[in-house]
């Protein structure tokens, strides 16, 4: 028998059965489809969270005390928040040991969005002279700095602005400025955002209707000197200055992935429960086929077949079953969690996107335990037939 024969068999015998077949494949499919949208879902949301914290730049994020949940909101899930501290605190971190560049920005009112879907979008004043958050995108998207009266809107501000979903007018403060340009997608909070220069404040401020007072900053940004610990650092900071509270890059988002750990263990145990059904449904059916077939595979025996053969003609119908229960599952998780991602509040609201790579990898995981089901199923039986003395598998009834 060669390879072509023995696929061909393969292909007749899965026909022979039609629906018992289609019930294999529909519940691999489901177990793959399972798993594909609950590693998207969780690596989506962790992924999004490290992107966002590695590209502000800063190692330690300095707000003011009671407000570190406030500031996560703000920069991750684009949420409106204000929290102002006096800005004479710069000078105290800075003469923290370790601190080796400062830059600071100031929160203003969430311009609110003229339609539920849409998300607000937050005025956000900076210091364009030691700026190392900003800046890089700035001088990539206008090449200069901003003058005062100018502002720049973040990637998802300026698509809001030019389909006039954003209620602009009311939430500037009387202050009038022209959008001079927008910035590059950057996959954090600052695209739900609209820049200006720190030197608008005095005007706003003027206007009396902002909450914000004259020396009032938000939020510092702080970078640390090579092969500093970002958490002992923190510690020193907050120990020196009690009116602040500090986050390190490495927890930003912690409230998140900590409600991330507990939706993993409820897919992880989803995901097993689903497995261990399959693996039993597989098991039952190829016990059904192996007592089926044991004549045919008795007189396979007695015309010279080996027990190799036996396998093979099993296996290949064990990876046809797989493969189109793997395909199928890891298109359907694809699609589920690509339409349903921005139907949950916590997509919705950080920059979660998967890569490529990831949905490659991801897929790869589908389709291994795809097949490693369908092979742990089939073991048993097919070892089980390929043992049958030819003789008495032809005279069993």
């Amino acid at each position: 028998m060669d390879k072509f024969n023995f696929l061909t068999v393969a292909i007749k015998n899965l026909r022979r059965k039609t629906f018992r077949t289609g019930a294999l494949v529909f519940s691999i499919a489901l177990l793959v489809c399972l798993m594909i949208f609950a590693l998207s879902f969780v690596v989506s949301v962790s992924s999004g969270i490290k992107k966002t914290s590695d590209r502000f730049g800063a190692d330690l994020l300095v707000v003011p005390v009671g407000a570190r949940s406030n500031a996560e909101e703000f920069l991750l899930e684009s949420k409106e928040a204000s929290f102002y501290m006096p800005k004479s605190i710069i000078d105290r971190v800075r003469k923290i040991e370790g601190i080796e560049e400062l830059t600071y920005q100031t929160y203003l009112t969430t311009i609110s969005g003229l339609c539920c879907d849409i998300a607000p979008t937050r005025i956000i004043a900076f210091n364009q002279g030691s700026d190392f958050i900003v800046n890089p995108w700035l001088q990539k998207s206008l090449g200069r700095k901003l003058k005062k009266g100018e502002a720049i809107a973040g990637y998802e501000t300026d698509y809001n602005l030019g389909f006039e979903l954003l209620d602009v007018e009311k939430t500037i403060f009387n202050n009038k400025f022209k959008i001079v340009g927008v910035l590059d997608k950057t996959g954090t909070g600052l695209d739900n955002a609209l820049f200006m220069d720190e030197e608008n404040l005095n005007d706003i401020i003027a206007s009396g209707k902002s909450p914000l007072k004259t020396g009032d900053i938000s939020i510092i940004f702080a970078k640390l000197k090579k092969g500093l610990d970002p958490y002992l650092v923190g510690k020193k900071v907050e120990a020196d200055i009690v009116e602040v509270d500090v986050v390190s890059r490495r927890e930003m988002g912690g409230s998140l992935l900590n409600a991330l750990k507990d939706i993993n263990k409820i897919f992880l145990v989803s995901i097993s429960m689903a497995s261990i059904l399959a693996v039993f449904l597989v098991w039952a059916i190829f016990s059904a086929i192996a007592n089926e077939r044991s004549k045919e595979v008795g007189i396979m025996r007695a015309i010279g077949a080996k027990e190799s053969h036996i396998v093979r003609l099993f296996m290949l119908e064990v990876f046809i079953i797989a493969i189109m229960g793997s395909i199928i599952g890891i298109a359907t998780g694809v699609s589920l969690s690509a339409s349903l991602s921005r139907s949950f509040n916590i997509l919705k609201d950080i920059s979660a996107s998967l890569s490529l790579i990831q949905h490659t990898v991801i897929a790869i995981a589908g389709l291994l335990v795809g097949f490693a089901v369908c092979v742990a199923g089939a073991m048993m039986p097919v070892n089980r037939i390929k043992k049958l003395e030819p003789l008495l598998a032809i005279k069993k009834e």
